[in-house]
């Protein structure tokens, strides 16, 4: 896929999905002692978050199951909506029932070989770098950065200036900070 031909699927997208491990995290886990788990995630994405609702993209996080950890960075990253399912295209399904929203409409970020049938499906697929072979082929958008690193960021920034609104949010968001 072209750049051109990516940027003109993005000044469509009205909706955000994103898969949390390997999208906003970099797939590494740390164990304390006592066997508790833990990941890092970017204020990077944070601010992509942001950047998008406040352009008017509301984005969701769709994993295979939603955690407590998931849960809490919803809440720091302002994500009302969090599903929790390996059913992703039945999902898609319910949310463009609910919103009024056509596959086109919406963006995917996935990194993995379970994300491919839902990449394929919507209007803009994007993959981080460090995706897997089998992802990137069916992305419209690879992102120059690796999964936990800014891939939300990224994107936010390709779709908003494919929509013209980049520079209004930037102006937005400095003023009121986040």
């Amino acid at each position: 896929m072209t750049k051109q031909a990516a940027i003109k699927k993005a000044k469509k997208v009205k909706f955000a999905i994103l898969d949390i491990h390997g999208v906003l995290t970099d797939l590494t886990l740390y164990y304390t002692d006592d066997g508790k788990k833990s990941e890092i995630y970017s204020l990077h994405d944070r601010l992509g978050c942001a950047a998008l609702k406040e352009a008017g993209i509301e984005a969701a996080f769709l994993t295979s199951k939603v955690t407590r950890i998931d849960q809490y960075i919803g809440s720091i990253y302002k994500i009302d909506r969090l599903y929790g399912t390996s059913a992703k295209m039945s999902q898609l399904d319910e949310i463009e029932k609910e919103l009024g929203l056509t596959d086109e409409e919406f963006c995917y970020v996935g990194d993995e070989i379970i994300d491919i049938g839902i990449m394929k499906r919507v209007g803009l697929a994007v993959a981080p770098a460090d995706a897997s072979t089998e992802a990137k082929a069916v992305a419209d958008y690879i992102t120059k950065t690796p999964g936990g690193r800014g891939v939300v960021r990224e994107l936010a920034e390709f779709i908003l200036r494919a929509q013209g609104k980049w520079d209004t949010v930037v102006e937005k968001l400095s003023k009121i900070g986040y």
